[in-house]
């Protein structure tokens, strides 16, 4: 056959093994499916005073400039943002390495060897026996023309990453905002539970006082001074125990916000109040914009499809392009004349033939990769749906507790002051008032724990809400993030 011939021939084999090739990847007939976001919403009852989302920093709402600069700390020197931001870093990287691993390379190598060349080896006198210096001066170029896509499908997959990294770093900031405001707010409710209780041991002890005077006169009996005594010791225990939870409480948001021993030296007992509440009318799309661990997930899941589309290229042909220009000479005094001029041109294909079902195993690894990916992303939906719904029903519910508790306390202030006017009018003896006094206080410290599961719940709430956060356009990754929450994922 003439050798004309064999050119077209050779051409048409290689099509068709590419083809063969080509048509040997293994149908995906696993795929779980996903959580639609259009039908995520709430029970009609779960509703509160007012609809809408938190802000992006909700904890100002509260105007304590103490907690401003407390959060502002801990976001500033956490240990778990510079983790969550070194894992930005690294994904960058990966998702840099890829763009560079797509375009062409072109590297410059330069030469210079001095050889002696055998006299019984292979190139006869007068090559053989003497020495030669040979230098080199060569341009080479390769290029990948990624037919496939895998290159693309790469950084798509390592820009994924990048995306749920940054996700990431919103939950760990989110988390440690919650978590700065809830034990700072339980200091708070601490230090005025402790005061409260420490001006009814004050009136405790004039109980006590006052009964040891009846008893001294015959007016009383020893057993009440007993009580009374025995009332005293119960307060004193609680608050022992108070200043324990409440130092131990100091240690936990000293260490959230990464303070030496000083850091809380200026921090005062303040009034705090409560905000009123939000809760949307929709979640569905709104909550996987909102949520930074949902974005995490669809990210994920994301990325995990483009590696799937990376790896079903390695059953296809590859074919790259390699090329070089350059100078060669074995005299330097030659090396730069027209005729040390060197030239390569060549074109690759690498088809896979045979490899012992690697590539089938790699596809279906990938393939449970993004399976699991899906089912946590549907967990992580369901979580999102029941933390929602968990939290608006406790806020509620504190917000009836606490419009019941204001009437018992509006009842035990009418007591109270009915007791003065009784003893100003001589018709009550002093331990009415103080025992009425007492009993207000009780009252006030049921109030005041209320109050401070109120806005615990308060800040639960609005975590579970997504805290506020928003995708960050502005950045380079900015028109893929842009399309997140509008991709159904499908592969």
């Amino acid at each position: 056959m003439h050798i004309s011939t064999l050119k077209p021939l050779a051409l048409s084999l290689a099509i068709a093994l590419g083809v063969a090739a080509c048509a040997t990847v293994p149908p995906d007939r696993n795929i779980y499916p996903q959580q639609d976001l259009a039908k995520v919403q709430l029970a009609a009852d779960i509703k509160l005073a007012s609809e809408g989302w938190p802000d992006r920093q909700w904890w100002t709402r509260y105007g304590d400039p103490q907690l401003n600069r407390l959060i502002t700390q801990a976001l500033a020197a956490s240990p778990t943002l510079e983790v969550a931001a070194a894992r930005i870093d690294s994904a960058r990287t990966t998702l840099a390495f890829n763009r560079a691993d797509k375009g062409a390379n072109v590297n410059l190598n330069v030469e210079g060897t001095r050889q002696r060349y055998s006299s019984n080896g292979l190139f006869p006198t007068p090559i053989g026996g003497a020495y030669y210096t040979e230098a080199i001066v060569q341009v080479q170029a390769s290029y990948d023309f990624d037919w496939w896509g895998k290159h693309r499908a790469q950084i798509a997959a390592a820009l994924g990453e990048v995306n749920a990294q940054r996700a990431d770093y919103a939950q760990a900031e989110q988390l440690l905002a919650a978590a700065t405001a809830q034990s700072y707010f339980s200091l708070q409710g601490g230090w005025a539970r402790l005061a409260n209780l420490r001006q009814t041991i004050i009136t405790q002890s004039d109980i006590v006082a006052d009964v040891s005077k009846r008893v001294a006169h015959g007016l009383a009996a020893i057993d009440q001074q007993r009580m009374a005594e025995s009332e005293l010791g119960t307060l004193n225990q609680q608050a022992a125990q108070l200043e324990a939870q409440t130092a131990a409480e100091r240690e936990a948001l000293r260490a959230l916000i990464a303070g030496d021993s000083n850091a809380l030296a200026d921090l005062k007992p303040r009034q705090l109040n409560a905000v009123s509440h939000a809760l949307p009318a929709r979640l569905g799309m709104e909550l996987l914009a909102r949520r930074p661990d949902l974005q995490a997930a669809h990210w994920r899941v994301q990325a995990s499809l483009s590696r799937i589309e990376a790896t079903q290229a390695a059953f296809y042909p590859d074919i790259n392009l390699s090329a070089s220009v350059g100078l060669d000479s074995i005299s330097m005094g030659n090396l730069l004349n027209a005729a040390s001029r060197t030239l390569f041109l060549g074109p690759t294909l690498s088809l896979p033939l045979f490899d012992s079902k690697r590539l089938d195993a790699r596809l279906e690894s990938s393939r449970a990769e993004r399976n699991g990916l899906i089912a946590d992303y549907n967990q992580t939906v369901l979580n999102a749906v029941r933390d929602v719904a968990q939290q608006a029903i406790s806020v509620r519910g504190l917000e009836s507790q606490i419009s019941r508790q204001d009437e018992v306390m509006q009842a035990n202030r009418d007591l109270l002051q009915a007791a003065q006017a009784k003893f100003r009018q001589g018709l009550a003896d002093r331990s009415t008032v103080l025992n009425a006094g007492v009993s207000l206080s009780r009252q006030e410290d049921e109030n005041l724990q209320l109050h401070s599961q109120q806005l615990l719940a308060e800040v639960a709430l609005i975590k579970a809400l997504g805290g506020g956060y928003r995708i960050d356009n502005a950045g380079p990754d900015a028109a893929l993030t842009q399309t997140s929450t509008q991709t159904e994922y499908s592969q």
